[in-house]
């Protein structure tokens, strides 16, 4: 298969390519960065249409990478965000519906769902609302149920989860998502969008303020400083290796699927907490303890523990790099 590829200089997408190329695939790479900063293949933008039209000659798919990342700093983040994954997308679309490529990979997140499932003790499976700023400033860090109040017990979520973006970067992917979906309908083409957890791993961007909670962690032990918690540490997420997403991506672009649109929690199914990530880090590098702060970012949701049985069902796909492995390899990488 002939695959167009963008984003392929960046953290996950030069692992796809990887993948791609050890299962016998023909990748055509897409990315703003060129040879010389790194990148490799097409140097190009995808919002621009005669770029794209000219990488999409001869293609069966795509996989789309290409994307702002992070959640955001503020509020002037805003147009980047909307140029380059929502005004990308719909130039990338466009051109696919043209010259009649059918098959699209999209590389979605976690974060379209905002805060996880709930349990409240009185009414049963809820979604909070976001969290108030003053039960954070007083140290009250878990959702409290929107009809009595009582706090919340996390519960496992599934792609038929309503999504509730809380965050620039949330919104957009929900955007690519809905746009995908729209085309599908229009042309007679299939989305196979995967929702991505929290991927680490080699070549991961480090030292930006939009760079994974895992690189800023790192980063702070390379510096010989002890990696700040923000909340009590107690947050739950799914932590998966950029390897197993790469070779989730490669086996939903030879699944022979016809449905114009698929959603899959792309994730290992074994929670653990920010205050794990941040003492399985500190104990491979043989760095500081963690400092818990107490501090917190308004906007940041809790709790958000995925489902992956979809993903194992219709892709074949289960996460292979155990949680302690990553870590390590994580950990010994410093460039």
């Amino acid at each position: 298969m002939r695959v167009l590829l963008t984003g392929s200089a960046g953290f996950i997408g030069s692992h796809i390519a990887d993948a791609l190329e050890a299962s016998g695939h023909d990748v055509l790479p897409l990315d703003l960065a060129t040879p010389a900063d790194g990148g490799g293949g097409m140097p190009g933008d995808v919002r621009d249409a005669a770029t794209v039209a000219r990488a999409l000659q001869g293609v069966d798919a795509v996989c789309h990478q290409a994307a702002m990342v992070g959640l955001g700093v503020d509020v002037y983040d805003l147009p980047g965000y909307a140029s380059v994954n929502v005004l990308g997308t719909s130039v990338l679309l466009a051109e696919m519906a043209r010259v009649g490529v059918r098959k699209l990979v999209l590389a979605s997140s976690m974060v379209v769902y905002g805060e996880g499932t709930y349990e409240c003790a009185v009414h049963g499976s809820v979604r909070p609302r976001p969290r108030a700023e003053s039960a954070l400033a007083s140290g009250v860090f878990e959702p409290a149920c929107p009809r009595c109040a009582q706090l919340l017990s996390p519960r496992t979520i599934d792609e038929d989860a309503p999504a509730d973006p809380r965050n620039v970067y949330a919104d957009t992917k929900l955007a690519q998502e809905h746009l995908a979906t729209s085309w599908a309908r229009m042309t007679g083409g299939s989305v196979l969008a995967l929702r991505y957890h929290n991927v680490y791993g080699p070549r991961m961007p480090r030292d930006t303020p939009y760079a994974g909670v895992a690189a800023l962690f790192r980063s702070a032990l390379l510096r010989g400083e002890a990696p700040k918690v923000f909340e009590d540490g107690l947050q739950r997420r799914d932590f998966i290796h950029v390897r197993d997403v790469a070779r989730a991506n490669v086996l939903a672009l030879e699944h022979p699927s016809h449905a114009p649109f698929a959603a899959y929690n792309i994730a290992s199914g074994r929670p653990r907490t920010i205050g794990d990530l941040a003492e399985a880090l500190s104990t491979a590098c043989d760095g500081p303890r963690p400092v818990v702060t107490g501090a917190y970012r308004l906007g940041d949701v809790r709790h958000i523990v995925a489902s992956p049985r979809r993903a194992a069902a219709d892709l074949g796909f289960s996460a292979e790099i155990g949680f302690e492995d990553g870590m390590a390899e994580f950990a010994a990488v410093t460039a």
